[in-house]
């Protein structure tokens, strides 16, 4: 996979559902499915308690994760960085969720993650 010779939505049709997944870990607390589509060092730095933590403390502030909408890609030598402007459930407040996107293989790994 060549992803930074790929067009802006042909990256977003390949990082979308790697997104989804990890974002409906997150929702759910499921550690395994929120870790899924990670690189090694993002799995040694994600651990199921301090997931459970995390999460706990988003969703008593911000509820859960509900629409997101893309706002802006970067292209780097090694990765690309994906923006999108993210609702919760229980908020009207917008917030930024943000990934960072590596090639490993033939696998897209997400090597960065946070939402603010």
């Amino acid at each position: 996979m060549k992803l930074l010779a790929m067009t802006d939505a042909e990256i977003l049709k390949v990082i979308t559902p790697i997104m989804d997944n990890m974002m409906l870990g997150s929702t759910e607390i499921n550690h395994a499915q929120h870790t899924r589509d990670f690189s090694e060092r993002m799995k040694a730095v994600v651990t199921p308690e301090n997931l459970e933590v995390m999460c706990q403390a988003y969703q008593a502030k911000w509820g859960t994760f509900a629409q997101r909408e893309f706002v802006a890609l970067f292209r780097r030598q090694a990765s690309i960085a994906v923006i999108w402007r993210q609702y919760c459930t229980n908020t009207s407040d917008e917030y930024v969720a943000e990934a960072v996107f590596v090639e490993d293989g033939n696998r897209l790994l997400i090597d960065h993650a946070m939402v603010y």
